[in-house]
């Protein structure tokens, strides 16, 4: 028996089942998937697909699986916002950014690089939904922006 096929993404709200995936997760090209109810399909995209919370897979059978975010150990950034976002940054590091807050996924090596920078950084945990890409929806993949450019000065 062949699985269900996912080949487009919809909007959530009148899914009847759900699947809880990491940030890393919710970057998808062609995968196999079980949804919390344990419905399995195969994802199968023209190209890989940044998903956001609130959207779902859209099955060949008709059924709608909506995309949740699932809780992720974080680290919550206070201090001189500007200057410790742009070290966030310059290290293509996802961010989610609140007015007095930076957010980035838990990592011992910017923590401590954060701290040195004066920062106030807690370890939280909940779901990462950081800002997308300055050239589009979703998550800049690499570095490319559809366009020749150097960074040669």
């Amino acid at each position: 028996m062949s699985l269900p096929r996912a080949t487009q993404v919809g909007p959530g709200e009148s899914a009847t089942d759900q699947i809880t995936l990491d940030y890393a997760a919710r970057i998808v090209r062609r995968k196999r998937l079980t949804s919390d109810a344990g419905v399995s399909f195969l994802v199968d995209f023209d190209h890989a697909t940044h998903l956001d919370p609130g959207q779902a897979f859209v099955l060949d059978t008709g059924a709608s699986v909506a995309i949740v975010a699932a809780a992720e150990t974080l680290l919550r950034i206070r201090g001189n916002l500007p200057r410790l976002a742009w070290h966030i940054g310059n290290r293509h590091t996802p961010c989610a950014m609140a007015p007095d807050h930076l957010t980035i996924l838990f990592d011992p090596v910017l923590r401590d690089m954060l701290v040195q920078l004066g920062a106030e950084v807690e370890e939280v945990t909940g779901p990462f939904t950081p800002e997308g890409g300055a050239y589009g929806h979703g998550r800049t993949m690499g570095h490319s922006h559809d366009h020749d450019h150097s960074h040669d000065h």
